[in-house]
C-alpha cells in the first residue's frame, strides 16, 4: 500500500507512467524481433557475440554511446557538477577526441587481426596466461564492480523520482532496502530478456532506439529544469536566458568555477586540498582541483582512462568489432565522437541548474515548493526530473534514464558471456564445441553473471556521495596498465610477455603505493605517475628480453615513415619537457596542473621510441604483431569528420577556459 501511495502523490500522471511502459514493450520487443535468425538456421557464436559483423556506421556509433552512457553519468556526473561545474565534462569532451585515436589507430589494428575479444589479442600476442589472467580480471570487474554500479545507481534514480519508500527486508541474511531490490531486479530482468536470447545484434539496434530516448529525455530535461527557473525569476528568452543568467551570476563570483572547463587551485578558500573531515561531519570541502586538476584533464593522465576505456574495453570495442567493414567502424568512432559532445549539455547542466537553485538567494521561494530533498550530490538530476518535468515529458524523462540503464547492462552481458564463452570454456573446456553450444554456453554466462549481480550488488555497492568520481578512481588503478600492456603490445614489435605480466602487478602495485603514500595529490596525476613507473619497466624489460628473435624486414616506405615521425614525437616531447621544468617556477601556472606537461612529454617520447625502435632494431619478439602502416589511411569522411570534432572542442575550451 505504501507503494501504491507513493505513486499516486510524486508528482507522475497516468500518461508518464505509459510513456515508461510503452518504452519497456517496445524495447524488449524490438529485441526480440530484430535477433530473430532466418528460418530454419541456428545462430553461430558469430552471430551471437559480434550481430554476424552486419552493423553500419550509426548502429555501432549510437552502441558505442548507449553502452557508455549510464546512470554514472546521468547520476554521478550530475552529481559531481553539482559540486564541481561542467569541468567534469571533460570526461566527455576529452572522450571524443579519443574515440579519433581509437578509429584512426587501435581498432583498424583490431579488425585486421580478427580480435574477437580483448582477452584473445593478449593471449595470441603475449602468452595464454596473460590472456587468462585478464579475462578472469575482466569477469571479476564486469560482474562485480560495472553490473552492479549501473544498477545500483539507476535503482537509486528511479527510487527516488518516483519518491518510493523505503521497505526494510532480509535478503541472502542482509538486511535490504527492499523497494531497491525489486528495481535493480526490474532493470536486471529487462536488459537480460532480449540481450541473453538475441546477442549483440539485439544489444546493438536496441540501442539506436536508446540513444535517441536518452539523449533526447536528457535535453528535454535540462530544458525543463531551466525554463522553470525562467518562469520563477521572471527571465526573459526563456531556457536560454535563465542558462545566460546563472552563467553570469556564477561567473561574477571569483571562487566559483562551475563554468570553468579548466579548475584552478584556490589555495585561500582551500588550504587542505582533499579537505577535512573529523568525526563525520565537513570541516572544509575538499578543492574541485582535487578531482578535475587543471589542464590534466586536456594533456594528462585523463588520457589513460580515456584510451583505456574507449580502445581496450571489451563492452565498448566489441561494438566496432561487429561492424560490416573497417570503413563503417571508423565513421562510427567519428559519430559517436560527435554525440560524445552532446553529453555535457544532456547530464553537467542540470548539475549546476541544481546548485544554483539550491544556492541562490533568488531562487528561495523557489526552493520552498518544491517536493523531496537534495541530501547528496548524486541526488541532483533524479530531483530534477521529479520537480521540473512536464507530463508526458515527465514519462519520457524518466525512460531515458532507464534506456541509459539498461543498455550499458545489456552490453555488460553481452560481453561477460563472449568473454566466458570464447576465452574459457572453449579454449580450456571444449575446445571443439558447435557453435550451437557456444552460444547457449553464452546465453547460460550471462544468466550467471545476472543473479551473481544481483546477490553482489548490496554488500558492494552504496555509501560514496559523488559515485562518477569514486569508479574513475579506482578505475584508475587498471588503466595505466592496460594502457601499456595493449598499446605497446599493439604497436611495438619488441614488446614481451614478462614485460606485461610486471605491468600488469605494477599498475596494482604503484596505485596502491601512491594512493597511499600522496593522498593529498589529486588522483589524475597519480596515475601519470604510475604510467611512468610502468613505461620504464616495460621497456627496460622487453629490450632485455632473451625470447628475441630476427626481425622481418621492412620495406624502405615504412622505415621512413616511422623515423619521420619518431624524430616529430621526440622533438615535441623535449619541447613539453622545457615547458615542464620552466612551469615548475612559477606558481600560477603549477595552479593549473601544469605537471601534465610532464605526462605529454612521457607519452610523445614512447611513441618516438617505439617507432624508432620499430624502424631500426633487427630483433623483434617472437610474438610480435606486423603492422602495415598502411591501415591507418583515413578517408576525406572521417577527416572531415575529425577536424570538425577538434574545432568543436577548440572552441567549447576558448569560451569556457
Amino acid at each position: 500500500m505504501e507503494i501504491l501511495e507513493a505513486l499516486k502523490n510524486n508528482g507522475f500522471e497516468t500518461a508518464d507512467y505509459l510513456v515508461f511502459v510503452a518504452y519497456i514493450v517496445l524495447l524488449v520487443g524490438m529485441g526480440i524481433f530484430l535477433s530473430r535468425g532466418k528460418k530454419g538456421e541456428e545462430k553461430s557464436s558469430t552471430d551471437y557475440f559480434l550481430a554476424g559483423n552486419t552493423l553500419t556506421w550509426w548502429a555501432v556509433g549510437a552502441s558505442l554511446i548507449a553502452a557508455n552512457i549510464s546512470a554514472e553519468q546521468f547520476i554521478g556526473m550530475s552529481g559531481s557538477a553539482y559540486v564541481s561545474g561542467i569541468a567534469m565534462a571533460a570526461y566527455e569532451l576529452m572522450a571524443a577526441a579519443t574515440l579519433i585515436v581509437v578509429g584512426k589507430f587501435l581498432l583498424p589494428l583490431m579488425i585486421e587481426k580478427k580480435v574477437l575479444t580483448i582477452p584473445q589479442f593478449l593471449s595470441e600476442r603475449y602468452n595464454w596466461g596473460v590472456g587468462l589472467s585478464f579475462s578472469i580480471f575482466w569477469l571479476f570487474l564486469y560482474v562485480f564492480i560495472n553490473l552492479t554500479s549501473v544498477a545500483w545507481l539507476g535503482a537509486l534514480a528511479m527510487k527516488q523520482i518516483l519518491g518510493l519508500p523505503t521497505i526494510a527486508g532480509v535478503f541472502m541474511g542482509m538486511n535490504v532496502d527492499m523497494t531497491l531490490l525489486v528495481i535493480i531486479l526490474f532493470l536486471f530482468v529487462v536488459a537480460g530478456l532480449y540481450s541473453i536470447y538475441g546477442g549483440l545484434a539485439s544489444v546493438a539496434w536496441t540501442d539506436v532506439m536508446q540513444v535517441t530516448f536518452l539523449v533526447g529525455g536528457g535535453l528535454i530535461t535540462a530544458y525543463a529544469a531551466l525554463d522553470v527557473i525562467a518562469g520563477s525569476l521572471d527571465i526573459e528568452g526563456g531556457a536560454l536566458g535563465a542558462l545566460g543568467q546563472i552563467y553570469t551570476e556564477l561567473l561574477e563570483n571569483p571562487d566559483d568555477k562551475h563554468f570553468n572547463l579548466v579548475v584552478t587551485r584556490n589555495e585561500e578558500l582551500y588550504p587542505v586540498i582533499n579537505g577535512i573531515v573529523e568525526n563525520g561531519v565537513t570541516i572544509q570541502k575538499a578543492d574541485p582541483y582535487f578531482d578535475i586538476p587543471g589542464i590534466v584533464v586536456i594533456v594528462g593522465a585523463l588520457w589513460l582512462t580515456n584510451l583505456g576505456y574507449w580502445g581496450f574495453n571489451q563492452y565498448i570495442i566489441q561494438k566496432g568489432l561487429a561492424a560490416k567493414s573497417l570503413a563503417e567502424a571508423k565513421k562510427g568512432m567519428i559519430f559517436a565522437a560527435f554525440l560524445k559532445i552532446l553529453i555535457p549539455f544532456i547530464v553537467c547542466i542540470p548539475g549546476v541548474c541544481a546548485f544554483y537553485i539550491m544556492n541562490s538567494p533568488d531562487c528561495a521561494d523557489l526552493r520552498a515548493s518544491l517536493a523531496g530533498s537534495l541530501d547528496r550530490p548524486d541526488d541532483a538530476y533524479p530531483w530534477l526530473i521529479r520537480n521540473f518535468t512536464p507530463t508526458v515529458i515527465k514519462g519520457l524523462s524518466f525512460a531515458a534514464l532507464a534506456a541509459a540503464v539498461i543498455s550499458s547492462l545489456a552490453s555488460m552481458f553481452n560481453s561477460t558471456s563472449t568473454i566466458f564463452t570464447m576465452d574459457i570454456y572453449k579454449r580450456f573446456f571444449n575446445k571443439n564445441a558447435s557453435e550451437k553450444k557456444l552460444v547457449n554456453v553464452g546465453r547460460m554466462t550471462s544468466v550467471a553473471a545476472l543473479l551473481l549481480a544481483l546477490i553482489a550488488v548490496y554488500p558492494i555497492m552504496g555509501g560514496a556521495d559523488q559515485a562518477f568520481q569514486v569508479i574513475q578512481e579506482y578505475s584508475g588503478f587498471v588503466y595505466p596498465g592496460i594502457v601499456v600492456i595493449f598499446g605497446l603490445g599493439l604497436l611495438w614489435k619488441r614488446a614481451s610477455g614478462t614485460a606485461a605480466v610486471v605491468a600488469a602487478i605494477g599498475t596494482f602495485f604503484f596505485s596502491i603505493l601512491f594512493k597511499f603514500m600522496l593522498p593529498d595529490v589529486p588522483f589524475l596525476l597519480r596515475m601519470g605517475y604510475v604510467f611512468a613507473c610502468l613505461v620504464v619497466l616495460f621497456f627496460s624489460i622487453s629490450l632485455m628480453s632473451k625470447k628475441a628473435v630476427p626481425a622481418e624486414q621492412l620495406d624502405e616506405y615504412t622505415i621512413k615513415t616511422q623515423l619521420k615521425w619518431s624524430n616529430i614525437t621526440i622533438i615535441s616531447a623535449v619541447v613539453c619537457l622545457c615547458i615542464g621544468i620552466a612551469s615548475m617556477f612559477s606558481h600560477e601556472l603549477r595552479c593549473y596542473g601544469f605537471e601534465a606537461i610532464f605526462f605529454l612529454a612521457l607519452m610523445l617520447g614512447s611513441i618516438g621510441f617505439y617507432l624508432r625502435s620499430n624502424a631500426k632494431d633487427k630483433v623483434e619478439d617472437p610474438k610480435s604483431i606486423g603492422v602495415d602502416i598502411a591501415i591507418f589511411r583515413t578517408d576525406s569522411a572521417f577527416n572531415i569528420g575529425a577536424i570538425a570534432i577538434i574545432v568543436i572542442l577548440t572552441i567549447l575550451y576558448v569560451a569556457l577556459w
